[in-house]
């Protein structure tokens, strides 16, 4: 349901200025409708001279428009992708043409083209090339004023393209090329559209530079607007009447267009597609089956025993080495700006932050680009690419890696049926739910025959219930893939079910490698231990327990040497809640005020805030909280017995 809009009327001062703009603008337009001669006007468009300079200008700015589009888009995607010194200075000689009195624009072509220019005698020395007064003349003058609003225009659409999409075709295989062409070019077409529309106008307008440079020849150079110019000394009805053809064009492609000069990438207009209703977020998953026989099947190559075992050393911002044997799936967590995408895009060879040395199998792929690592990646939005359905997107990879069409297309389809979308290879990723994307961006990286397996957060965006049948897709045909699976993930169930290690980082450096069983009982990072729902306090051993940083002591049963720098970890259920002070002798009890509850299943989570200690979670029953009075803003005393605390050495 669509929400009304709120009509705003406008103040007065800004309204009045407008409406003379508008009327500046449009006084000129209705002067040549209500000054043509409409009897007249099939005898002015038709007469020879006006045909023949129509036939000129189609030609011209046709020529002009290939040129543009020949040398306007590569520097475009220069100016949106690359970084290099002087591209300020590049930027401003684009846009120089679009500011530059076109006679100016004239006198610089013959300067630089003309028989007597910088270039001009060169050409006519060596391939008998005069550009002056002739009609490749036109075409130049044409393209030095039409190009930049190609160029401009695909830099913006290529601006506000998302370059995972780019990043994730690289790492299926796709040579940067081929990702242009494939994925690129596709994606901002409406860009690439509006810009090619305004610069064939504009180069079908163009007088000053074309009458200064190539001259006003009947048959020619003299195309319409020339033609215009003359008519306008001897015959002025038939000026009107072909400045109205110009105008009509004009006006036709800006109503074309519909006001999207700078285009709009093909994911941004498909984002908000409507999700389809009314059958199941998923489909129910196939039977269980060796997740290499459907690869084998379609013809994968043996290009190695099917294993490959792990040996990475990353330097830059992330200092670490990194091993695993085949089939090992390992989470990667840690705090925002840990460095865990970092890492993932090291591993790729797209970031300049960091380095890896990396070697899969028996291979050293260091020294390879990303489309020759056959590291795959599925970034935490998946990156299916919009204009493509979603079994071409599970077969691009091997595409890009040049198994034929057929081949390619029935390995893919066997991929997605595998992961239990099959029946939805048709559709595009528009017309997929959040899940079923996510399974269709997982095959597409299975399908590519990787050797590592890359996963950054690729199931963060999904609901509870989505989240738990693609994670248990996931745990099934990982326990088949025959390389090492790297999985970025906040989410206690996802590495505690998915992974055989978890990798803890923080500021780029290994903090904890170990099993998630061990992780989970000694975590050695405060915010692994808030992840996984304990309360972690960091410290210096005492011969009783700990000295808090934050202020404050602590009782432990086992306490460690004195002066190690230690994490107190207390599980929200060990923490007991007091209306009053409790009695007897217990060391650890301190009073505190409830500032948050919230619930967690059938059993609720109270933080409660302290003068003499850090916050501290507890957990409790509904019925304990009932029989408590707890409410925000409530005055509580919470107590740890000794024995429940944990001390970890970090």
């Amino acid at each position: 349901m669509s929400r009304p809009r709120t009509r705003t009327r406008p103040p007065l001062t800004l309204a009045l200025p407008a409406l003379l703009a508008v009327a500046f603008l449009l006084l000129p337009l209705i002067g040549i409708l209500t000054r043509t001669e409409w009897r007249d006007l099939g005898s002015h468009l038709g007469s020879p001279d006006v045909v023949q300079a129509l036939k000129l200008s189609l030609l011209v700015s046709l020529w002009a428009l290939g040129l543009s589009l020949l040398l306007g888009v590569p520097l475009a995607w220069l100016l949106a992708r690359v970084e290099f010194k002087g591209k300020a200075l590049v930027r401003s000689l684009v846009l120089l043409p679009m500011v530059l009195p076109p006679t100016v624009g004239g006198v610089a072509l013959l300067l630089g083209f003309g028989r007597r220019g910088l270039l001009g005698p060169w050409l006519e020395d060596t391939f008998g090339i005069t550009l002056p007064f002739h009609t490749s003349g036109a075409v130049v003058a044409a393209t030095f004023v039409a190009m930049p609003f190609l160029v401009i225009s695909l830099e913006g659409a290529l601006g506000g393209l998302k370059q995972s999409y780019e990043e994730t075709a690289a790492s299926l295989g796709a040579s940067p090329v081929r990702v242009f062409f494939t994925v690129t070019l596709p994606m901002v077409a409406p860009g690439l559209v509006a810009g090619a529309a305004l610069t064939w106008a504009r180069a079908l307008g163009e007088f000053g530079a074309t009458i200064t440079f190539a001259g006003n020849l009947p048959g020619t150079t003299q195309t319409l607007p020339l033609q215009v110019y003359l008519l306008l000394q001897d015959k002025p009805e038939a000026a009107t009447s072909v400045s109205l053809l110009l105008l009509a064009i004009a006006m036709g492609v800006l109503v074309a267009l519909r006001g999207r000069w700078t285009g709009t990438p093909l994911a941004g207009r498909d984002a908000g597609a409507a999700r389809p209703a009314g059958a199941p977020e998923d489909p129910p998953l196939p039977a269980a089956t060796d997740s290499m026989d459907a690869a084998d099947a379609a013809g994968r190559p043996a290009d190695t025993d099917g294993r490959w075992p792990l040996h990475a050393e990353v330097t830059g911002f992330n200092e670490l080495t990194l091993d695993a044997e085949p089939g090992t799936t390992i989470a990667v967590v840690g705090e925002n700006g840990a460095g865990k995408t970092t890492l993932l895009r090291a591993l790729l060879g797209l970031t300049p932050r960091a380095h890896a040395e990396l070697r899969l199998g028996d291979t050293d792929v260091t020294a390879l680009p990303p489309h020759r690592r056959q590291v795959a990646w599925v970034p935490q939005d998946g990156a299916l690419f919009p204009h493509l359905t979603a079994l071409a997107n599970t077969a691009y990879g091997l595409r890009a890696r040049g198994v034929g069409r057929a081949g390619a297309r029935r390995e893919a389809r066997a991929w997605l049926d595998r992961l239990g979308v099959g029946d939805l290879a048709h559709r595009k990723p528009a017309q997929l739910s959040g899940g079923q994307a996510q399974r269709v961006a997982l095959a597409r990286a299975l399908a590519a025959r990787p050797r590592l397996l890359l996963l950054d957060e690729p199931l963060a965006a999904l609901d509870q219930t989505t989240r738990a049948h693609v994670r248990h897709t996931l745990r099934r045909h990982l326990a088949g893939f025959g390389g090492v699976c790297l999985i970025v993930t906040h989410d206690p169930v996802e590495a505690v079910s998915l992974a055989d290690r978890v990798l803890v980082l923080a500021d780029g450096r290994t903090l904890q490698d170990a099993a998630p069983a061990e992780v989970t009982r000694h975590p050695r990072s405060p915010w692994v231990a808030r992840m996984l729902g304990r309360n972690a306090w960091p410290g210096t051993a005492t011969p009783d327990g700990l000295r808090l940083t934050a202020g404050g002591r602590l009782v432990v049963a086992e306490a460690l040497p004195e002066g190690t720098p230690a994490l107190a970890i207390i599980p929200p259920e060990a923490v007991s809640l007091y209306r009053e002070r409790p009695g007897g002798s217990p060391r650890n009890v301190w009073p505190g005020t409830v500032r948050e509850i919230t619930s967690v299943g059938s059993r609720l989570r109270v933080l409660v805030g302290s003068a003499e200690v850090p916050d501290l979670v507890a957990e409790i029953t509904p019925e304990s909280a009932a029989e408590l009075g707890v409410a925000d803003g409530a005055g509580v005393w919470t107590s740890v017995k000794a024995t429940e605390i944990t001390l970890v050495g970090l």
